[in-house]
Order: C-alpha cells, then sequence, then structure tokens
C-alpha cells in the first residue's frame, strides 16, 4: 500500500518495450537527429494541434522547468511563481543557476494557484527599465498544482492576459499535466498555448515514463537558445533515442491519458472512501492523483501498523495532521480496497 509518490511507481510495459527496441535497433543518429526524436516532435505538433511547434527531449523534470526558463529571463530578470511552486522549493536554486541569476518572487493564492489579483499589482509596479530593480520576465505556474488542483483554461487566460500586458512569458511546468487534462477534459491546446502558454514543461517520468520529460515550446523565437542551453548545462543526451523511445510510447494511441485517466480514478475512489471516515478532511480539493488529508490519530496509527505508506504533510489549522497520499499509473484497486478497509475498522 505504497501512496507515498507516483515517483515511486515503475515504468509502463509498453514504454520499457520501446526502450528495448530502440536498444536493439542497430545504429542511430546522434543527439537527437534520430527516426524516434523527430517522431515525437511530430506526434507533438498533432495532439496540440500547433504545427509550428518545437520539442525537446530531456530526462528530469527539473532540467525541463530550468531550461526552458533561463530561454524566458535575462540574468537580471524576474520569474514570477507560487511560494509551493517545484521550482521554489524542490529544485535546489537550479533556476537560479540555469538563468545565472534570475530572481524568483512569490505569488501566493488559494489551493496552490497564482491570486490572478495578487499578480496584476505586483507586475503593475513601477520597476520597468529601472536599473535598481529585477525586471519583470516571466511567469510560471504548475500544472497540476502542488496541491492537487487544476487551473482552467480561463484562469490560465487571465494571468497570461496580465503576463502580456508587460512583456512577460508565460512558463508551465506540466509535470502532472496529463493529470490535469483528464480532470479538466478539454483539447491540450486549450490548456497550453490557446490560453497564452509560451512554454510547456511536459512530464512523463510520474506517469509510466523510465526518465523522459519534454520541453515544448510554442512560440520558436523563444527556443532559440535551447539546444545551446542544454548542451552546456549537460543535457543533451548523446542516444537521445532512448529518451525519445520512452515519449513515442507514451503518446502513441493515448497511453499518456489512460495512464492520467487511470491514476486520477484512483485517488477518487481513495477519497470517496476516506471522506466517509468521521473526523477526516481535505486540506484542498482533489482534481488529479494527489490527496492532502486529515486524518484521526487512531486511524493513522492503523494504517502505518499495516504497513501502508504515505508522506506527512503540513496543516495551517492547529492540532491537526495532514498527510499527502498519491495515485499512479499502475496503482492497483485492491491495494487501494484493502487500504480503505483497514481505514474503516480503525474508525
Amino acid at each position: 500500500m505504497n501512496f507515498r509518490s507516483d515517483n515511486e511507481a515503475g515504468a509502463h510495459p509498453l514504454i520499457l518495450e520501446a526502450v528495448r527496441r530502440a536498444f536493439t535497433a542497430g545504429t542511430a543518429h546522434s543527439y537527437g537527429d534520430d527516426e524516434w526524436t523527430h517522431k515525437v516532435e511530430r506526434r507533438l505538433r498533432e495532439i496540440f494541434d500547433h504545427p509550428g511547434l518545437v520539442a525537446y527531449p530531456v530526462a528530469t523534470g527539473t532540467a525541463a522547468n530550468v531550461l526552458a526558463l533561463s530561454c524566458c529571463t535575462p540574468p537580471w530578470g524576474a520569474i514570477f511563481c507560487h511560494p509551493a511552486s517545484h521550482i521554489a522549493v524542490d529544485e535546489a536554486n537550479a533556476p537560479q543557476f540555469y538563468t545565472s541569476g534570475s530572481q524568483l518572487v512569490h505569488v501566493d493564492g488559494k489551493d496552490g494557484k497564482i491570486d490572478p489579483r495578487r499578480l496584476a499589482d505586483m507586475l503593475a509596479q513601477p520597476v520597468y527599465g529601472v536599473v535598481h530593480h529585477p525586471q519583470p520576465a516571466a511567469v510560471s505556474i504548475t500544472q497540476a498544482t502542488e496541491c492537487g488542483t487544476a487551473y482552467s483554461p480561463e484562469e490560465i487566460a487571465g494571468l497570461s492576459t496580465s503576463a502580456r500586458r508587460h512583456g512577460l512569458k508565460l512558463h508551465m511546468d506540466g509535470a502532472r499535466f496529463a493529470n490535469a487534462l483528464s480532470y479538466i477534459g478539454c483539447a491540450p491546446s486549450e490548456l497550453t498555448w490557446r490560453a497564452g502558454v509560451d512554454v510547456l514543461s511536459l512530464g512523463a517520468t510520474k506517469n509510466g515514463a523510465m526518465a523522459a520529460e519534454v520541453v515544448v515550446f510554442f512560440d520558436r523565437e523563444l527556443a532559440r537558445e535551447f539546444e545551446f542551453r542544454r548542451k552546456r548545462g549537460g543535457h543533451l543526451f548523446s542516444k537521445m533515442r532512448l529518451l525519445s523511445a520512452q515519449l513515442d510510447a507514451y503518446f502513441a494511441d493515448g497511453l499518456w491519458l489512460a495512464n492520467a485517466r487511470h491514476a486520477n480514478a484512483m485517488a477518487r475512489r481513495l477519497v470517496a472512501g476516506l471522506t466517509a471516515l468521521k473526523g477526516t478532511s481535505l486540506l484542498y480539493p482533489v482534481h488529479a492523483n494527489e490527496i492532502f488529508i486529515a486524518l484521526p490519530a487512531h486511524i493513522h496509527d492503523a494504517l502505518e501498523e499495516a504497513g501502508a505508506q504515505y508522506h506527512p504533510w503540513p496543516s495551517d489549522r492547529p492540532g491537526e495532521r495532514a498527510f499527502r497520499l498519491v495515485t499512479a499509473f499502475d496503482t492497483d484497486p485492491t491495494m487501494v480496497d484493502r487500504f480503505l478497509s483497514i481505514a474503516k475498522t480503525a474508525e
């Protein structure tokens, strides 16, 4: 009963088989000039209904985020993000390192989302062209957020309008983009470039890949320096086909969405059972595959004794013990039901 993280899940068999075929296919051109990498870009152009996009595979979500952002800001720039965002909390100053010194500016908001009014007010400050101040350069949002919620197309468009009014670029950290897309139920284009997103860090590792992400530029001009930045940063793989083979299988026949739908469904199954128990309460709405919930001590103790695994989580409510549970593409429904049975028995 492991609900610690979707990073702890394995890889989908179809993706493993795709990597095996790429391994045994003989020689192939290196550094991304191979049929798998070209095919991934073609697939993404179809998926996002954008014939002009360019896509670059990388191996980690941090690399995807920071290399994308390095194309959005000068060293003296400011990147506006939620204080709970991955780039602010979990990337060990990698954004500042790869952008050669830009500043992260926190814009708080409910349920892990940037508050649009706060952003508009902060972007309206008279700092533009003033040499003493960092220059606003980019806004970064997370989809789904670190609180497990999803931005709607309208919410993204609102943030994009504020960003564009002042000449800023909009970056999306899409480590769990497939889960958010599955919840929202719209076309990928509506949740990205049609809503004003300039560059997307599109995740696959949390959703069935071994180790593969892809940076998707909807603004080709913004990608002009990316290849040099990726090489300079040590993230250009010589045998790129082994990353791209994962992504090719991931996007083929809608596997990425099927995986996300299953993870989301398992989260809903958990939520339905847990919230029916006395003394439990959700910290945030559950939109994707992350659950943040307060549990009574006797229920938590029973689950822990039975070997269930999940992370403690801070709560703003005094005296409350909260936890994070994450489901994945391969979460077994019987494991969910066992977890709920133990919790119910302890009630």
